[in-house]
Formats: C-alpha cells, structure tokens, sequence
C-alpha cells in the first residue's frame, strides 16, 4: 500500500462522517458546513484520481456558488425546526434499506474490479483530462447526458411552479386566454359629445 492509498481512506473516512453529519445535525447552518467539507473532501479525492477539472468544478460550482447560497437563504429565513424534523424517523427505515443497498452495490463494483487509487488509469502527458472527459461524455455518453439535462430542467421548473402555486398575491397569466382575446374585449369605443372652446378675454371684448 502507498501513500496515495493512506491519503485516498483517510479522505473516504472524512467524506463519510460529513455526508452522515449533514443529515444527522440539527442545525441546518452546520449541516451545510459539513456539506461544504464533504465537498472538498470529494475534490480531494478526485485529485487523487488526476480529475482535476473535476475537482475545480466542484469546488467553484458548488462550495463557491451554491453553498454560499444555500447558507444565505438559511441564515436570512427563520425555519422551524421542529416542523423540519417531523416525520423523520417514519422514513428511516426505506432510507436505511436504500443506503445499504448502494453501498452492497459499490462493494460488488469495487470487489470486482479490485483496483487501488494508486493503480488509476493515467493519461499521457500529452493529453487534458478535461478532453478527454468531454470526449467521452459527448460520444459514448450522450444520451444520459442529455436525460440528465431534460431532467434537471423539468426538476427545475417543478420547484419554481410550486414555490409561486403557494403565494396568494402572485400574479399569474394563462396563455391559452390571451390568445383567445378578442378586439372587443381589450378595446372599447366611446362616442362623446364634443366640447366648446372656451372663449379668451380678447374675444369677448
């Protein structure tokens, strides 16, 4: 066992006590900060891997973006706790069997392959691992990168339809209306007298 080997279980050790740390705290402000350490600690990992482009992502993308706006909106909100914390233990047990399974199916990928981080695939010198992660992603992996994106969006728009189907004083357009309309719904012709000129003070001398 090398040295990178020590350095890659001792970050997995790290990455494993903040990822149970952020949903174990009650304090949602701590759980982002240890969200934040898993974050970095995953970047360490992948450094150790020579995925450098993913290990700068992930840190400017997440911990620089939208952790730090995560932890904006729940410093300025005032969140019930408690009312957070309701019904998390009727959940446990599915989470549990979840959690279990993914790890029994990392096991069995590891086992198989029986690789350490010391024995990772390296590419020549020659060549970035940035084109070639997008080489292999735009060829072979495409049509998942494109669900991917379908879902993101659709997951996207799902929170900013239940956010706003939730307010009262919104104002809301339906486009199928406003197609309909018709000229004299929107546009009315009154018929008004006309009106006298006033006279000046020349003109009634």
């Amino acid at each position: 066992m090398q040295f990178t080997d020590i350095v890659f279980y001792v970050l997995s050790a790290i990455l494993l006590f903040s990822g149970i740390r952020v949903i174990t705290t009650r304090n949602p402000v701590h759980a982002a900060l240890f969200l934040v350490l898993a974050f970095f600690t995953a970047a360490g990992i992948w450094l150790l891997l020579e995925a450098e482009f993913l290990a700068i992502a992930l840190i400017l993308v997440y911990v620089g973006a939208v952790m730090v706006l995560f932890l904006f909106v729940v410093m300025m909100l005032d969140i019930n706790l408690d009312k957070l914390r309701e019904g998390f233990w009727e959940y446990l047990p599915m989470a549990g069997f979840i959690g279990v399974l993914m790890v029994v199916e990392m096991t069995m990928v590891l086992a198989e392959k029986n690789l350490l981080p010391s024995e990772a695939v390296s590419l020549p010198a020659n060549v970035s691992n940035t084109a070639a992660l997008g080489k292999v992603l735009y060829t072979e992996y495409l049509l998942p990168f494109e669900l991917a994106a379908v879902v993101l969006l659709v997951a996207m728009i799902a929170a900013i339809v239940l956010t706003l189907r939730e307010r009262q004083d919104n104002k809301s357009m339906n486009p199928a209306e406003q197609v309909k309309v018709k000229r004299s719904d929107r546009l009315r012709i009154v018929s008004m007298p006309a009106e006298k000129r006033a006279e000046t003070t020349e003109e009634k001398q």
